[in-house]
């Protein structure tokens, strides 16, 4: 995503608005002439003059061909600031909540490709690695569907943790207690050798 960048009169408008507010140029104070003020910021006058033309537009100073430019307001000044520190503030939260997002999907992937592989081995290691996950459907006349983990005491009744489950080709990691069992799901358990045989029966009644 590409940063949007400040024009450079607007960049001075600001830069001069807050010359203002801080009193380097006070209200009814004449600003120094265009030319002056080219010099200064090594822009052209035309540049400078869509600068003041901003400043003009929202009442922070104006012009006559007989008296140049001239300080009108710097509770103006202030507006007109805080109109870009704000736009900063939410600039830099935007920042800062695709970075979190970016790392984020970063480590689901990792989670994902990790899960995968261990069910990949999960038949090979099923009676050798105690961490390998069972795979469990629950078919229509479980009378647990609609109930949570937690409310059918899984652990307490099996020994086997669920870490996740496949739901309509998804793939849920570390459902948590509160994970409503579905016809259709199937249950990653991993638990110790009996766990297996506990489960299927569980599931069975």
């Amino acid at each position: 995503m590409q940063k949007a960048q400040i024009p450079t009169y607007e960049r001075i408008a600001i830069d001069l608005a807050n010359r203002i507010y801080d009193g380097k140029f006070k209200v009814g104070e004449k600003i120094h002439g265009r030319s002056t003020l080219a010099s200064e910021y090594k822009v052209s006058p035309e540049t400078i003059r869509r600068a003041i033309k901003i400043l003009e537009d929202v009442e922070i100073v104006h012009s006559t061909k007989g008296s140049g430019i001239v300080i009108s307001s710097r509770e103006n000044a202030y507006k007109y600031i805080q109109r870009f520190s704000n736009l900063a503030s939410i600039k830099d939260l935007e920042k800062q909540m695709n970075s979190l997002i970016s790392e984020r999907d970063k480590l689901d992937e990792q989670l994902f490709d990790t899960l995968r592989k261990i069910m990949d081995y999960s038949g090979k290691l099923r009676h050798t690695n105690p961490l390998a996950p069972i795979e469990v459907e629950v078919v229509s006349d479980c009378i647990h569907i609609g109930k949570t983990i937690s409310e059918v005491k899984f652990w307490q009744n099996t020994g086997g943790t669920v870490i996740g489950m496949k739901r309509k080709g998804e793939l849920i990691i570390s459902p948590g207690p509160y994970a409503v069992i579905q016809e259709g799901d199937v249950l990653l358990v991993i638990g110790a050798d009996e766990t297996y045989d506990r489960v299927l029966h569980f599931m069975a009644e």
